[in-house]
């Protein structure tokens, strides 16, 4: 009865790959489910006695749209800290000073950012593979997702991007660590590729939603304001990066509170100030008690959590590695695998055979132009994870 009043742009979306799979779960008794990019760890106690407190003081209402004043301060001290930029709150710095806010989640960051930078008609460079959210919030827009082909490295350099930039790009958009590959750009092809997007007059977005879960080969960079502390390679690391890059950073892969939706954003005064104002119209403010829980998050490490993951990605490449092409994750908790090509099946069809024996992984597709791949996310205890791998060794082996 309505399907003609529904707008071309939901037509254009498709439903993601990943809820798919979740949905397929649900109708599974006991699956391995190696599929979702969900922390297996809880909350620390710090952060859930602060929200719970939060909660029971009342701090229930609205905060002010940049966010809470509290967790605002930390982050622009740890801003100062990590990237020697110095914030301010959105409208209330300098006019060439970075300023920062409070979104809820990097989705919604990222949201915020493609609405106040594409017109209908404009383009912008993703790679692929990609996040699954990506190009379709382009297409929200009425805009295009380029995508460069980073295979089979998975590295979006700025030898990639050149090509594809025209009069009609925005912006390139970076993730490091990737989703869905947990590949980690070095420091020194991030310094070529804002240099890029600085002469070409683009602005380079950095989603960092994973930069606090690296792994000990890649903590390459250190802090600015503390050399002594390793730190994730970060283009908005460089001298003079405030002024062409847009930070995007999140609370919720590194802490386990992924449903408390609260990520931030951190860049130029003009583009923040802008974001800011179309948060007012949409998502308000982010969380209130959740806020104030994620105060906490700034004193307590999470060293022993991501020394756990790490070990358990070398336990993925040492069983796959053998069988197939294994990119290795420099960070976050996922590893995209090549499917044989003498097995003559697609990332989907390979799924599928996954599914038959109750394991569950997502399709290359979902995330790439491509569909050559399979995801896995080793944020799952040992016994599984190893139950999982069993299935796929075999799987891979053709057996």
């Amino acid at each position: 009865m309505i399907e003609h009043l529904i707008a071309d742009r939901a037509g254009a979306i498709d439903a993601s790959g990943i809820r798919r799979i979740f949905n397929l779960a649900a109708t599974l008794k006991d699956p391995i489910n190696l599929s979702i990019g969900q922390p297996d760890f809880p909350v620390p106690e710090p952060i859930r006695a602060a929200a719970i407190d939060a909660i029971d003081t009342h701090k229930n209402g609205y905060t002010l749209t940049q966010g809470d004043p509290a967790l605002l301060t930390k982050v622009i001290d740890w801003l100062k800290l990590d990237l020697g930029w110095d914030c301010a709150v959105t409208g209330q710095g300098a006019e060439d000073q970075p300023t920062a806010f409070i979104t809820s989640g990097t989705s919604g960051a990222l949201f915020l950012a493609f609405l106040a930078l594409l017109n209908p008609g404009d383009e912008c460079i993703i790679p692929d593979p990609y996040f699954v959210c990506y190009p379709h919030l382009a297409t929200m827009c009425g805009a295009t997702a380029v995508t460069c082909d980073t295979y089979p490295d998975f590295q979006l350099t700025a030898d990639r991007v050149e090509p594809l930039i025209t009069d009609k790009t925005k912006f390139v958009l970076l993730n490091t660590p990737s989703n869905p590959s947990g590949v980690v750009l070095s420091k020194e092809e991030g310094e070529k590729l804002r240099a890029l997007c600085k002469s070409k007059g683009v602005l380079l977005i950095s989603d960092e939603i994973y930069d606090e879960f690296v792994f000990s080969e890649s903590l390459g960079d250190t802090a600015t304001g503390d050399p002594s502390l390793k730190r994730c390679p970060s283009p908005a690391r460089e001298n003079g990066a405030q002024e062409n890059t847009l930070l995007i950073r999140g609370f919720g892969k590194t802490y386990g509170c992924t449903g408390w939706r609260l990520g931030y954003a951190a860049g130029p005064a003009a583009l923040i100030d802008q974001m800011s104002k179309l948060q007012q119209y949409t998502f308000v403010c982010a969380p209130a008690p959740l806020q104030a829980g994620v105060v906490e998050s700034f004193d307590i490490s999470m060293s022993e959590s991501v020394d756990e993951y790490e070990s358990r990605r070398d336990m993925v490449i040492q069983r796959l590695s053998k069988l197939t092409n294994v990119a290795i994750p420099g960070g976050a908790f996922y590893a995209f695998i090549e499917v044989p090509e003498s097995l003559g099946l697609t990332g989907t069809q390979f799924a599928e055979k996954c599914i038959e024996r109750e394991l569950l992984v997502i399709p290359g597709g979902a995330f790439s132009g491509r569909d050559t791949h399979f995801r896995i996310s080793f944020a799952t205890n040992r016994k599984r994870l190893n139950q999982g791998l069993d299935i796929l060794s075999d799987l891979l082996a053709g057996k």
